[in-house]
């Protein structure tokens, strides 16, 4: 049991009712775990606000409550903390219950549009080939070292984010890579991690239906690089146009990678084929099994990465064209009959045309491209017809479909994409609203050597429409139509 007062290091409190030398037995914010003993910190959330759930978790037992607004009526014998943000003050406690447990390891975070969860994932799997204990946070998965936990979020919330690290710390693992979103900076969820680094990717049209604009989403990704301490290192993508705004205020070592502009590190594309790439970074030629200019950016920037944490180069690049596919990104199966199916989380404008580019350029023009896409619900709206004319006009045919449509309409959702299709365009477009009814389409439609993108979704093993989760693998689904294909 830890005191309140040493759980609230660095909070900006306001106001105090009772005391702090109270012992705590543990700490939350979700009002139905509260137990005899704990201090309960009330999130106004976006669907929620746990302010209104004080009275119930102070009968439930609770020791101490933090919130921004003190309730009318307090109870004798609790504790009553009044902060200026209760998002912060959830992180901050999170930390110091478990011990400030990302001071005892190297944490990176990766942060970006695009390839957060690729470049996180290629990192723990390379420092893992070099021999060290290494956790991983990211949409995937949370590994302790080799050990698995599910997650639900790009990142978690701060309890888990700290539950987690503490288990790495007691695993002795050296280093965590970690995937840092838009959503978790804004709502504080890394407020004091201590990083040895961060990574910026790129910058594109998303979650502009939590952000409201373009520059609030940039700026809320630049906090990750404002905060960073002057030893850590803050590593940024100068061929984004945003890359070098992310560097305007950090105190962290300076670095730079890009394929287009000068950087300190570089790297061309000799050759791409199906079957990986020939790159060329910085003087030396390495060849990875993944393909297309975005893997590109991606295997650089954990190469640099690798390099700024002091790993050896010529191990480092050994190592990279040993690293593996995600699960999801450019996912691809070859049927019997050369039909070849991809499938990729690509469920932003940019993520599908850079899909869409790698797989045009790989093709000899003879096969035709097959897209199926859709667009989730209760998120960005305006993206949608723009990805309706990406796919339209850079697929030979295009199924637009559900992919999770949440509380919305899969019907409405997927007429938003068509009113962004060209009229030339209009008869490549099939509208099929069940997705696997879509993608058996995807496949009897193939012939011989043609390429069907399954794209959205990607690692995701579910569907999701009013709250309820199906099963659903894009991948597995697609690969078992192609298999019992008679023709």
């Amino acid at each position: 049991m830890k005191h309140l007062k040493d759980i609230l290091y660095g909070v900006r409190i306001t106001a105090v009712s009772g005391t702090t030398s109270c012992g705590i037995a543990s700490v939350c914010f979700d009002s139905r775990e509260v137990q005899k003993g704990d201090a309960f910190v009330a999130i106004k959330g976006t669907l929620t606000d746990g302010h209104n759930y004080i009275a119930a978790v102070v009968k439930a037992g609770a020791r101490a409550i933090v919130c921004e607004q003190l309730p009318a009526e307090m109870v004798d014998n609790v504790t009553y903390v009044q902060v200026e943000s209760g998002n912060q003050a959830l992180a901050l406690m999170a930390s110091n219950y478990y011990g400030t447990p990302s001071k005892n390891l190297k944490l990176v975070g990766v942060t970006g549009t695009n390839g957060k969860t690729t470049v996180s994932s290629l990192l723990y799997q390379l420092f893992k080939k070099a021999g060290y204990k290494v956790g991983l946070l990211s949409t995937i998965k949370i590994m302790v070292d080799d050990t698995a936990f599910p997650t639900k979020h790009t990142t978690p919330d701060a309890l888990v984010i700290n539950k987690h690290l503490k288990l790495m710390n007691d695993a002795g693992v050296e280093y965590c890579f970690m995937e840092v979103s838009s959503h978790g900076i804004h709502q504080k969820r890394t407020e004091g991690l201590v990083f040895e680094g961060a990574i910026f990717t790129n910058l594109s049209h998303d979650h502009l239906d939590y952000h409201k604009t373009f520059a609030e989403y940039r700026d809320t990704k630049k906090t990750l690089f404002d905060q960073l301490p002057k030893t850590a290192f803050a590593l940024t993508n100068v061929d984004d146009k945003n890359g070098l705004v992310m560097l305007q205020n950090t105190k962290a070592r300076k670095a730079s990678y890009a394929l287009k502009n000068y950087a300190d590190y570089r790297a061309q594309i000799l050759e791409n084929q199906f079957d990986g790439q020939l790159l060329k970074i910085n003087d030396h030629e390495l060849w990875t099994k993944l393909i297309g200019h975005f893997n590109a950016y991606n295997m650089l920037a954990i190469y640099a990465t690798a390099d700024l944490l002091g790993l050896e180069q010529l191990e480092t690049l050994r190592l990279l064209s040993e690293l593996e596919n995600v699960d999801g990104r450019f996912q691809y199966y070859i049927s019997k009959k050369r039909i070849t199916a991809i499938v990729d989380y690509a469920h932003t404008p940019d993520a599908l045309k850079n899909v869409l580019e790698t797989i045009n350029t790989l093709r000899t023009g003879n096969e035709n491209v097959i897209t199926v896409v859709g667009c989730g619900g209760d998120r960005d709206r305006s993206k949608r017809p723009v990805m309706g004319n990406i796919a339209s006009e850079m697929s030979n045919k295009v199924i637009l479909t559900s992919d999770n449509p949440r509380t919305e309409s899969a019907t409405e959702i997927i007429s938003e994409m068509e009113a962004g299709v060209e009229p030339q365009n209009i008869r490549k477009i099939l509208s099929i609203e069940n997705r696997e009814q879509a993608i058996k389409t995807a496949c009897q439609l193939a012939d011989d050597n043609d390429i069907i993108l399954v794209a959205g979704k990607g690692h995701e093993t579910y569907q999701e429409t009013n709250g309820v989760r199906v099963d659903f693998d894009d991948f597995k689904i697609v690969k078992e139509l192609l298999a019992s294909l008679k023709k």
